[in-house]
């Protein structure tokens, strides 16, 4: 292993009590999206600890942050991406107390040798991943305007170490109907909110033959009336659309769109459509992948490419890999193939003290790899050309 990032290792290992200790106490006080307040403290309190000042309330968003440190004139700024916030009802369950552990660590760590390279760093703090879209909030406010590259890590199960990933485009849209309420004796004196929704649901199960294969449509009915001796004068529900691309996702909304209008005039109910930010397909930057997955074999994880046929989720890193060359890697934290994200027992495997070492590890890959980019301007060059050739014309023009 080169002696610069011996060293990098070696700062992140100094500070690793601190780092532990931070994962374990985002963990134990889990707050969903833009409700961060702990964790942000958490996290500012060991960047001041090691000298570095944080702007809090960074871009807009209450509980981000951002904190930079300053190389040699001349070069990139590249920023690790942090990830703080929890799921309802089940916790760290998607483990970001790992993937701000591992921001913080591999910012520590490169920035204990910027001072001999081209460039700057800085940890940016993305409130309000699970369904907040807090990267794209970010990215509209200008918080990424002054950054040429972002890395973070994720983590994973069953012992899947992952480059290259890709993920979905997907948006959570929400349809209220507004009726008119009645004694469910004499229906006819209703207008029924709850059948225009059960309509709506009806339609998309109708329609699902026509969709493409990644296009996917899942809903649930939020509200549904008070008592079933009354017809219901409100009702509402949720979709989660997922899809190869924004650009298909905007063509699922209208499709959910044209059945709230059928179930308007069909029940006499009126409808209303509010949909979030769309996360964006991901486009892993190839180059800064193959990096990162040889500096985590020098750390003795073997990391492989994806199967390019299987289903994969989506995040708000998409829209931030459209803008500039990003990596959004994985490591797995239990070789258990039967935990899995999202659940309460994968919450309990981000506290195991494996998940805290494999975090270490990837803290020290990130900072391995930004140390590779600072490094080599023809690197640099090599993962701007593959940047500008993977993304499609229709962004480049919007």
């Amino acid at each position: 292993m080169e002696e610069r990032k011996e060293r990098i290792g070696k700062a992140i290992d100094e500070a690793r009590e601190d780092l532990i200790s931070l994962s374990r106490n985002i963990h134990d006080h889990p707050e969903l999206g833009f409700e961060e307040y702990k964790a942000l403290g958490f996290i500012s309190d060991v960047l001041e600890k090691y000298g570095f000042q944080v702007q809090k309330g960074y871009g807009g968003l209450p509980t981000s942050f951002r904190a930079d440190a300053r190389g040699m004139d001349g070069g990139p700024n590249i920023a690790f991406l942090a990830e703080y916030d929890a799921l309802k009802g089940v916790g760290h369950g998607c483990g970001h107390n790992l993937i701000a552990t591992c921001a913080v660590g591999a910012f520590l760590g490169m920035a204990s040798v910027l001072h001999e390279l081209p460039g700057r760093i800085c940890i940016i703090g993305t409130p309000a991943e699970e369904g907040g879209a807090g990267k794209v909030k970010l990215l509209d406010n200008g918080a990424f305007d002054d950054v040429d590259y972002a890395l973070m890590m994720h983590p994973s199960s069953g012992g899947s170490n992952l480059v290259g990933r890709g993920g979905r485009a997907a948006c959570t849209v929400y349809v209220e109907f507004h009726g008119k309420g009645a004694h469910s004796s004499v229906p006819k004196n209703g207008i029924n909110a709850l059948s225009a929704v059960i309509h709506v649901f009806n339609q998309i199960d109708l329609m699902r033959p026509t969709f493409e294969p990644q296009d996917n449509i899942n809903g649930i009915i939020m509200e549904g009336g008070t008592a079933a001796n009354i017809i219901p004068s409100f009702a509402s529900c949720a979709f989660c659309l997922r899809a190869d691309t924004m650009k298909r996702i905007e063509e699922l909304i209208e499709i959910l769109r044209r059945c709230v209008e059928n179930a308007e005039r069909l029940t006499g109910a009126k409808g209303e459509i509010r949909c979030d930010d769309i996360s964006a397909e991901r486009y892993p930057n190839r180059p800064m992948c193959q990096a990162f997955k040889d500096n985590m074999s020098e750390l003795g994880i073997e990391m492989t490419w994806p199967d390019p046929k299987k289903q994969y989720g989506s995040s708000d890193i998409g829209n931030v890999s459209i803008k500039i060359p990003a990596i959004h890697d994985y490591l797995s934290i239990t070789d258990n193939t039967e935990i899995q994200g999202h659940t309460a027992e994968y919450a309990e495997a981000a506290a195991a003290p494996e998940a805290q070492e494999i975090c270490l590890k990837g803290a020290k890959g990130l900072a391995m790899t930004a140390c590779d980019i600072l490094s080599s301007r023809e690197f640099q060059k090599e993962i701007q050309e593959y940047h500008e050739k993977q993304i499609p014309d229709f962004y480049k023009n919007k």
